[in-house]
């Protein structure tokens, strides 16, 4: 199971092209709510209702955990506790961590960046704690994966596609990409 983590304030674009694009690529996917509540709220005022909340999902059984940006969603993220827990045993077990613009500096504060060729939002670069910082759209090193943000959340969804092992091609081909 990958999980896409929603927070109040999440960037809609991020955290939803994502979930499409993956699902589309035949992966298995699910929204978890990070409060007790199913029905969060983004940025720009879209509700929407998740699949789950955070203490009903199986951490232990994700490939990938996925943050999406926007604020103040990635804050939201970053004061979670049980989900700064499930990102560092997944990165301490090399399964997939990956962020979206702001959402980065959430890894960053956990040191998952160290190390590794990142990148975020323009202006957030001093949140990637240790990492090598690159203005690519998507960083994939290892088992991080970061991007900069809203118009690259396609490009991102499908470096997850990739990362978990599904080649996009005919997905990018049918949404019109190639």
């Amino acid at each position: 199971m990958t999980y896409v983590f929603l927070a109040d304030g999440f960037e809609e674009i991020e955290a939803l092209a994502v979930v499409d694009i993956l699902r589309r690529c035949k992966i298995a996917v699910e929204t978890v709510s990070i409060t007790d509540k199913k029905q969060v709220t983004g940025a720009h005022g879209i509700s929407v209702i998740a699949d789950t909340v955070l203490s009903a999902a199986d951490m232990d059984k994700a490939n990938a955990l996925i943050l999406p940006g926007g604020l103040p969603g990635a804050d939201n993220l970053q004061a979670c506790a049980p989900l700064a827990e499930a990102l560092c045993k997944a990165d301490r077990e090399n399964r997939i961590v990956a962020a979206i613009c702001a959402a980065p500096k959430v890894l960053g504060a956990l040191g998952i960046t160290k190390g590794k060729r990142a990148t975020c939002y323009p202006g957030y670069e001093q949140t990637l704690s240790g990492a090598v910082v690159v203005a690519e759209k998507v960083a994939w090193d290892g088992h991080v994966i970061t991007s900069r943000g809203a118009g690259t959340a396609s490009d991102f969804a499908f470096c997850l596609a990739e990362a978990l092992g599904v080649d996009p091609a005919s997905v990018r081909q049918g949404m019109q990409f190639d």
